[in-house]
């Protein structure tokens, strides 16, 4: 699992080299303009928070929503903690999380057959909502819940991020 990593403040290069992340379980990353932030979602969320400009972006991939114990405090897989660190990065390049947009994919059931109603991925979607709702951040687009995972890519930037949703019951996908 990811845990929280000290970073130095960030600094907006004059020049910038775009970069492609993939976002693990847990993780937490900052991009400018021209970077790619990509990650795979089952049950877990991904909240991406871009300033209306769409100069910076951060993403993360939450696991477990809610505050930790004491022994995970610092882990980022968790909902209270992975979106603390997401501001801390937007404030150190001094963008203000609630001038921010968002968007929120995942939360899918991956044991349909298990599960109908409720699930985690139910759960985890209910916790970002009240979440990002708390924090006065508009949710700008979504693609929630389903029996299937998602594969989400964003380029930071003027365009919509990409959202390949594959249905585990049919082995088939679409776009959200």
């Amino acid at each position: 699992m990811a845990t929280h990593r000290p970073q130095a403040p960030f600094k907006t290069p004059a020049v910038h080299n775009s970069a492609a992340v993939e976002l693990m379980p847990g993780d937490v990353a900052l991009g400018l303009v021209g970077d790619q932030l990509r990650t795979l979602l089952g049950s877990c969320v991904s909240v991406i928070l871009t300033d209306p400009r769409r100069t910076v972006a951060a993403m993360c991939h939450i696991v477990h929503v809610g505050r930790p114990n004491v022994s995970n405090a610092c882990n980022t897989a968790y909902g209270e903690v992975a979106m603390d660190e997401m501001f801390s990065r937007l404030q150190a390049v001094g963008i203000h999380p609630k001038c921010c947009q968002a968007y929120v994919f995942g939360g899918g059931n991956m044991f349909p057959q298990m599960f109908n109603a409720t699930h985690v991925g139910t759960h985890n979607v209910d916790w970002v909502w009240e979440f990002l709702q708390r924090h006065g951040i508009a949710v700008v687009d979504h693609c929630l819940g389903g029996n299937g995972y998602r594969k989400v890519s964003w380029t930071v930037g003027s365009g919509e991020p990409l959202v390949e949703t594959v249905f585990s019951e049919q082995g088939i996908s679409d776009g959200c």
